[in-house]
């Protein structure tokens, strides 16, 4: 600023309080120590960024060179809270930033890039245009405290001593309280503090206050007034000379999306690239041929047998993608060493994550923002979703054998009677050598289960999407949410073939497409040619974002289904089910294990159809399509037809009668309410305190079936298509349903009458709520008032109306009354020219 004054219009004694500072600047400057000095003494950690620690005072110092030099930095949580809810998990990865270092004055400046907007252009003032559009951020300022040779040191203890992960945002969202960061009880973890190369390591201790801290905080924390996380920083050298390789809608992939401003009027403004990992031949003229760096994941040290294996083994099936994509040995997975860091940006990694509850699994990677390069692959696995196979498993079997040693006390052939499974389940190392014919089978099915779920994560963080089409021919895909296949043998249920122990044909291509290397004169039609190849053998691409789990339209995709017909396979789900219900009784049970875990077994055999049912719902309705591109010679979108839907709808109908919905009698009979440190474990829901509810699980039952039928959207569907030819009408549709609920003779068994009154509830329960719903068309939502209306005259009108019914007749009249707020019309998109 001083540089730009003249000095004949100062005033004496301004003109000598100029002087002073700029002598005083130029002092300040020269008067910097150098880096040797400043950091004599203390442990160096030289790397792509060197560090150096002070231990005697517990700071990092780190030396920065390359200015104006993009770098990547990447965040991730280092120990978890334990908690699937709140979601903080160890080996978890935050965000990733694209960094340059810039110097100004006494300081260097973290700038973040912001490349969500740019122009792909060689003219440097169309891509300044764009870059000056659109705000970019100064993640950091650093005094600079020392300087040598290009290199400027700077304190680091600030940038890193904070909640870069947003731990505090997090718990907040859950509502688990407002924590604060206690800087006096942080520090930085320096096991895993250290420098390489191509980057540097970086990890603290964080420790979180709350004086209101929430319930899932004190489940999960050793003190939940005190919560203590680690959290890691890692600096990667930005890669270079990497080709990008762009998505196409007919093939899954995932990756960075942008906009582009310096394409031309007629092109597409978004850029969509596809995700990988870099992989080159050591010998490209070769059909076949070893990489230049082969893909290497690493298991998780801490994870059990025989899990470990299992983990190895499914996520080594790629090897076989890698292989058809013309790479020998090209995708491996090891054990991570003892002394490697898993939070390293070197090590793609498969955690085996703990928490409190059982929850999702997931892969994550880092990538390169501006290019789609995946850096590093990063999988966490749900440790207790295996227990929960296991006992899926567990309902299919045909029991655990009494029989007596020479003391006349009980056993099973696993002599292992002082088990609580479920509640507190043995290892599975121990089940997979020790237990019994029916232990090992079910254990058996929870590893092939967890061979494929380390694939279909692995997936994700090598650049693959879910594809819930898979299913429908043949499982050929990893990527799908596989239900697990039970067959019916004999009359018995057999699970040898629940999961699929392999990789998919679709898979096998979709690895073709996405790291296959090619000619560059040819890439575009070879890439072209293996998508032409999927369509012609009928290996078809549909992902999750037009499939919301229970609100789908596709007669063919869903999660945890089986089945080329939908439609079909829930036909087979009810067998299974009523076998698994017939099965139901203590010989589930090990001997001197609870009667109380048998709530645990019912759910899955009484719920049993869930998901199939979610998926056959989906013909009533639904409509088939392709992401068609114009000239592929695929069909576009085409409605189910009228006799399909209406099929759908009488299957799902079914399971709202007596026959269906009764409970076994050992489930009557023989669970017990669970003493206090034993009632842990998912079950049916009730009213009745400790007693189990039958009419809950009832309701529940019911209760899913109708509100798949009358799905705000799915009605919106089926009124839209009766308009377009000869389709399933909306009062069709809810004729039927009043049909099988209340066009029905009382029972005269009294559990049979208290589902039929359960039913008959839950409908106009769930018609009332799909009408008040904001989502509900206004023609739709008059077809389902005028429903509910007809049938509260109706039972007024009656002569003798049981209790039941009168209670039925004022909810209705209630519902009809309080129905408030007026219709939100859709909002078109802007039409203007301009």
């Amino acid at each position: 600023m001083l540089s730009k004054l003249r000095l004949g219009q100062l005033r004496p004694t301004q003109l000598l309080l100029a002087s002073y500072l700029l002598c005083f600047a130029m002092l300040s400057q020269a008067a910097l120590p150098s880096i040797a000095s400043k950091t004599k003494g203390m442990q160096a950690m030289p790397g792509f960024v060197d560090l150096y620690w002070d231990e005697d005072k517990g700071d990092l110092y780190m030396a920065v060179a390359d200015l104006d030099k993009e770098f990547i930095y990447q965040v991730s949580l280092a120990s978890g809270l334990g908690s699937n809810p709140v979601g903080l998990d160890r080996g978890q990865l935050g965000h990733t930033f694209v960094l340059e270092a810039r110097k100004v004055g006494p300081k260097i400046y973290f700038w973040e890039k912001n490349y969500k907007f740019r122009a792909d252009s060689d003219n440097p003032a169309e891509r300044k245009a764009v870059q000056e559009a659109f705000a970019q951020s100064i993640q950091w300022a650093f005094p600079i405290i020392a300087q040598s040779k290009g290199k400027y040191l700077l304190k680091a203890n600030d940038y890193f001593l904070r909640d870069t992960h947003q731990v505090m945002a997090r718990l907040d969202r859950a509502k688990q309280g407002k924590f604060k960061l206690d800087k006096n009880r942080s520090s930085f973890h320096m096991p895993r503090t250290k420098a390489f190369p191509n980057n540097t390591e970086v990890e603290v201790s964080l420790t979180f206050a709350s004086s209101k801290p929430g319930d899932l905080v004190w489940r999960a924390a050793a003190n939940a007034n005190s919560v203590t996380l680690r959290q890691h920083h890692t600096f990667i050298a930005a890669p270079t000379g990497y080709t990008p390789r762009y998505a196409d809608p007919r093939i899954g992939s995932l990756g960075h999306t942008y906009q582009d401003y310096g394409t031309a009027i007629e092109q597409d403004l978004f850029v969509r690239l596809a995700g990988r990992h870099r992989l080159e031949k050591k010998y490209p003229d070769r059909e076949r041929s070893e990489a230049k760096e082969p893909i290497v994941y690493y298991v998780d040290g801490g994870t059990p047998e025989p899990i470990r294996s299992a983990l190895i083994e499914g996520a080594m099936w790629w090897n076989e993608a890698f292989e058809a994509a013309g790479f020998i040995d090209a995708f491996q997975v090891k054990v991570l060493p003892e002394d490697a860091d898993p939070q390293d940006s070197r090590y793609n990694m498969i955690h085996w994550t703990h928490r409190r509850t059982r929850g999702y699994s997931y892969g994550s990677f880092i990538m390169d923002p501006r290019t789609g390069e995946i850096i590093k692959g990063n999988v966490n696995l749900g440790s207790l979703r295996l227990r929960q196979d296991y006992l899926h498993a567990r309902k299919a079997l045909e029991g655990y054998p009494m029989h007596s040693d020479s003391h006349g006390a009980n056993h099973s052939n696993s002599d292992n009677h002082n088990m609580c499974i479920l509640a507190d389940a043995p290892s599975f190392e121990y089940l997979a050598h020790m237990a019994s014919s029916s232990d090992k089978t079910a254990v058996e099915m929870a590893l092939a289960r967890v061979r494929q779920l380390s694939a279909h994560e692995v997936g994700h963080t090598i650049g693959l999407p879910h594809n819930f089409m898979a299913s429908s021919y043949g499982r050929e895909s990893v990527m799908d949410y596989p239900a697990p296949m039970i067959d019916i043998k004999d009359g018995k249920l057999d699970v040898s073939n629940a999961y699929l122990q392999r990789i998919g044909e679709y898979d096998k291509l979709s690895i073709r497409w996405l790291y296959g290397e090619f000619d560059k004169e040819k890439e575009q039609a070879e890439l072209a040619a293996v998508i032409k190849e999927s369509i012609d053998r009928g290996l078809i691409y549909i992902n999750h974002i037009n499939n919301k789990f229970t609100r789908a339209a596709h007669p063919k995709t869903s999660v945890w289904d089986n089945g080329n017909n939908l439609v079909d396979q829930l036909a087979h789900e009810y067998k299974v089910r009523r076998i698994a219900l017939d099965n139901f009784g203590e010989q589930l049970l090990r001997p001197d294990e609870p009667y109380s875990n048998l709530r645990y077994i019912l759910l899955p055999s009484y719920m049993h159809h869930r998901f199939q049912l979610n998926a056959a719902a989906q013909s009533l309705g639904g409509a088939d399509y392709r992401y068609a591109s114009r000239g592929d010679g695929q069909m576009t979108v085409e409605i189910v037809p009228k006799a399909e839907q209406l099929r759908a709808l009488d299957l799902i109908l079914e399971s709202l009668s007596p026959e269906f919905l009764r409970l076994p009698k050992a489930a009557l009979e023989l669970i017990t309410p669970a003493e206090g440190r034993f009632n842990q474990g998912e079950t049916l829901n009730g009213r009745a305190n400790l007693i189990f509810d039958t009419e809950a699980a009832i309701e529940a039952s019911a209760a899913l079936s109708v509100e798949q039928i009358l799905r705000p959207e799915r009605l919106q569907r089926i009124e839209n298509f009766a308009s377009r030819g000869d389709y399933p009408s909306l009062t069709e549709v809810l004729d039927k349903l009043l049909k099988a609920s209340w066009d029905i003779k009382a029972a005269k068994d009294p559990q049979d009458r208290q589902i039929q009154e359960v039913v008959q509830q839950v409908v106009v329960q769930k018609m009332a709520a799909s009408a008040a719903h904001k989502n509900t068309s206004h023609s739709v939502r008059a077809e389902l008032n005028q429903k509910l209306a007809l049938l509260g005259k109706r039972l007024k009108d009656k002569r003798k109306a049981s209790a039941h019914e009168q209670q039925i007749a004022r909810d209705i009249d209630k519902w009809l009354k309080k129905q408030e707020g007026s219709l939100q019309s859709i909002v078109l998109p802007p039409g203007d020219p301009i």
